[in-house]
C-alpha cells in the first residue's frame, strides 16, 4: 500500500480537497485502484448534525455515514463509493480508544494521547485503507488521505493547534512505519499576490514549510495555490527556500472549472514523479480516463448555451451548502452542452413578510425566480424559508415551469397541492405544525428514537416504479428501480395519497414494502418531480443524475425529443 498524505498552509480553503481529488484521478488513469480518506480535528463524531454553515453541506454515503464534503469530491472525481470510516474524526478516535480503555484492552495502563491516539490514527488509516471502494471489489494500492488541520501551520498559529496535533504526531510516527518509498507528504500553501503592489509573495509558503518541518513532516511536493499563474522565478525561489528541487513545485491558478486540475497536475510531470517517488508499476503517460477528463475541460470552456437554474433555499449565504446539488446541476448542464447559470434565491425572500419589511430585496428574489428556466427546492431541516419555498413551489406549479423538489422540497410540494389544488388550507407537516388537521408529511418514529446524531432514515435504499407511465423511471433508463441515498425523519403521509392521485399528483414510486412514497410527478406539466431522496450525491462528472438531467433538458425545452430517442443525448 502507497499512501500520500496532503496538507494544508497559510489558510484554509485553498483546494486540498480538489488536489488530493485530482491527484488521485491522475493515479488512477494510471491503471492504479485508489482511494482516499479525510481527516477532520474536530470532536464531532460526524458531521450529521452541523449546520451546513458550519462546514458546507453534509454529504452522505452509501452506508449511511453523514460525512465532511469532500468525500463528494473523492467519491465524484474518482467514480468510487466511500464508507463512513473514510472520515476520521477526533471524536471518532477518541470514542475507539475510551471504549477499549473501558474494554480492559489497554491492561491496566494510562491511556495517553502518545501512544494511544496516534497509534489509533495509524491504525485506522491502515484498515481502511485496504477496504475495495470500485466496482471490482479489489483491494486499493494508493490510499490518499486529506488531513484537514490546515491551520496548524498558519503564520503565528491558533488555537485550533491543539486539537489536530495528534493526527500530525501519528503522520510523523507512521511515515517510518510505512517506509519512504510508501510515504509521500503534498504540502498545499497559499501564494498571495497584494494588489498594492501585484508581486508574488513567497514568505508564507517558506514560513509554512519551516512551520511543517518543524513537526516532522518534510514535504516531498509543494503544491502552490495562486490566482495568476505562478512565475519562473517564484517557483525557484520556493524551490531554494523550502529546500526541495524545482520540479517538485506544482502551481495550480485559478481556473475556470476544477475539470482542469488534473490536467494542470499532469503537465507539470507529476506522473513520472510519483512513478519515481513510491516506485509505481505504471507508465510516463495516462491513460484514455485523463484524456476524457481534458476533453470535458476543454467542452466546459467552449460552451456558448446557457440554461438558468434558480435554486430556492436558506443557506444561499454559503455555495458549499448546497455543493452536491450545484455539482448534480453542472454535470446535467454539461451533458447536453449548455452553461449553468445558477441563481441562489433565499426563500424568506420570497414571503410576504419581506416584502413589508424590504421591498427591494422582495422584488429582487421574485424576478429572479421568474426569469429562470427551472426552479429547483433542495433539501432542509426546520420552519424558517419555508413559506417562501411554498411561494416557489406554487410559481413552478401553476406557471408549468420545470421544477424539481428533494427531500423537503418534494414534501413542501404534496403541502403546496394539498393547500392550493385539494384546498386543505392547513395542510401542513407535523415537522412544523404538530397538531395540524390536515398531516400530509409525518414523522417516522422509528427513525427519531431522541437522539439527533445518525437517527435519520440515511444511506442508500431502494425505489420501486410502481407504473411504466413514468418521466423518471423513462430517465432512469426503464429500470423497475433504483437505488438512491437518503436523509430525512418525515415522510408522506401514505394514507392520504389517495386524495393526490385522484387529482393528478401521482406517486409513481415507493419503497421496496410500498408504505413510502419515494417519487411524484404531477400530470399534464413539462417537468413536476419530487424525490424523497437525494440523487445529488450519487452524480458523477460523466454520469449525471437522471432526476437533475430531466430538470435541464425540460428548462431547455428539450425532454420530450430526448424521450423519443430513447434517452440518448445528441451528438
Amino acid at each position: 500500500m502507497k499512501y500520500i498524505l496532503v496538507t494544508g498552509g497559510v489558510i484554509s480553503g485553498i483546494g486540498k480537497g480538489i488536489i488530493a481529488s485530482s491527484i488521485g484521478t491522475i493515479l488512477k488513469s494510471c491503471g492504479l485502484r485508489v482511494t482516499a480518506i479525510k481527516i477532520d480535528p474536530y470532536i464531532n463524531i460526524d458531521a450529521g448534525t452541523f449546520s451546513p454553515y458550519e462546514h458546507g453541506e453534509v454529504f452522505v454515503l452509501n452506508d449511511g455515514g453523514e460525512v465532511d464534503l469532500d468525500l463528494g469530491n473523492y467519491e465524484r472525481f474518482l467514480d468510487i463509493n466511500l464508507y463512513k470510516d473514510n472520515n476520521i474524526t477526533t471524536g471518532k478516535i477518541y470514542q475507539h480508544v475510551i471504549n477499549k480503555e473501558r474494554h480492559g484492552d489497554y491492561l491496566g495502563k494510562t491511556v495517553q494521547v502518545v501512544p494511544h491516539i496516534t497509534d489509533a490514527v495509524q491504525e485506522w488509516v491502515m484498515n481502511q485503507a485496504k477496504v475495495p471502494v470500485d466496482d471490482d471489489r479489489k483491494e486499493p494500492q494508493i490510499c490518499v488521505i486529506e488531513a484537514n488541520p490546515s491551520f496548524l501551520f498558519q503564520l503565528g498559529g491558533t488555537i485550533g493547534d491543539i486539537e489536530g496535533m495528534p493526527f500530525v504526531e501519528a503522520f510523523r510516527q507512521f511515515q517510518f512505519k510505512a517506509k519512504r518509498e510508501n510515504f509521500c507528504n503534498i504540502h498545499v500553501s497559499l501564494v498571495p499576490q497584494p494588489n498594492a503592489t501585484g508581486e508574488q509573495k513567497t514568505k508564507p509558503t517558506q514560513n509554512s514549510v519551516r512551520a511543517l518541518r518543524g513537526l516532522g513532516l518534510s514535504p516531498d511536493l509543494i503544491v502552490c495555490r495562486s490566482a495568476k499563474p505562478i512565475e519562473m522565478a517564484v517557483k525557484e525561489k520556493i524551490s531554494m527556500f523550502c529546500h526541495v528541487e524545482p520540479e517538485q513545485v506544482i502551481f495550480i491558478h485559478d481556473v475556470s472549472s476544477t475539470y482542469r486540475v488534473p490536467i494542470l497536475l499532469e503537465e507539470q510531470g507529476i506522473i513520472k514523479y510519483f512513478k519515481q517517488r513510491l516506485n509505481l508499476p505504471i507508465d510516463d503517460q495516462p491513460s484514455d480516463l485523463l484524456m476524457k477528463w481534458k476533453k470535458m475541460a476543454d467542452r466546459y470552456e467552449r460552451l456558448l448555451k446557457v440554461c438558468s437554474i434558480a435554486l430556492v433555499g436558506k443557506y444561499t449565504k454559503l455555495s458549499d451548502c448546497y455543493a452536491s446539488v450545484f455539482k448534480a446541476l453542472e454535470h446535467s448542464a454539461l451533458a447536453i452542452n449548455h452553461k449553468l447559470d445558477l441563481m441562489y434565491i433565499d426563500s424568506t425572500e420570497l414571503e410576504r413578510s419581506t416584502e413589508v419589511e424590504n421591498s427591494v430585496k422582495y422584488h429582487q428574489a421574485w424576478h429572479k425566480l421568474c426569469k429562470a428556466d427551472g426552479i429547483l427546492v433542495p433539501g432542509g431541516f426546520g420552519i424558517r424559508g419555508t413559506e417562501g419555498k411554498l411561494q416557489a413551489i406554487s410559481w413552478a406549479r401553476t406557471k408549468k415551469k420545470p421544477f424539481l423538489g428533494v427531500c423537503l422540497g418534494m414534501q413542501l410540494a404534496v403541502v403546496e397541492f394539498a393547500r392550493n389544488h385539494l384546498n386543505w388550507k392547513d395542510a401542513n407537516s407535523t415537522e412544523f405544525d404538530p397538531d395540524t388537521k390536515n398531516p400530509v408529511v409525518i414523522d417516522m418514529p422509528e427513525h427519531n428514537p431522541g437522539d439527533m446524531g445518525g437517527t435519520m432514515r440515511l444511506g442508500k435504499r431502494r425505489t420501486v416504479f410502481k407504473t411504466q407511465n413514468s418521466v423518471l423511471r423513462k430517465l432512469y433508463g426503464d429500470e423497475m428501480f433504483v437505488e438512491e441515498r437518503h436523509r430525512h425523519r418525515y415522510e408522506v403521509n401514505p394514507e392520504l395519497t389517495h386524495c393526490f392521485e385522484e387529482k393528478g399528483l401521482k406517486f409513481v414510486g415507493h419503497d421496496t414494502e410500498g408504505n413510502r412514497m419515494e417519487i411524484i410527478e404531477l400530470e399534464n406539466h413539462p417537468y413536476f418531480v419530487g424525490v424523497q431522496f437525494h440523487p445529488e450525491f450519487s452524480s458523477r462528472p460523466m454520469k449525471p443524475s437522471p432526476p437533475y438531467l430531466g430538470l435541464l433538458l425540460a428548462a431547455t425545452g428539450t425532454l420530450n425529443a430526448y424521450l423519443q430517442r430513447g434517452c440518448k443525448l445528441s451528438p
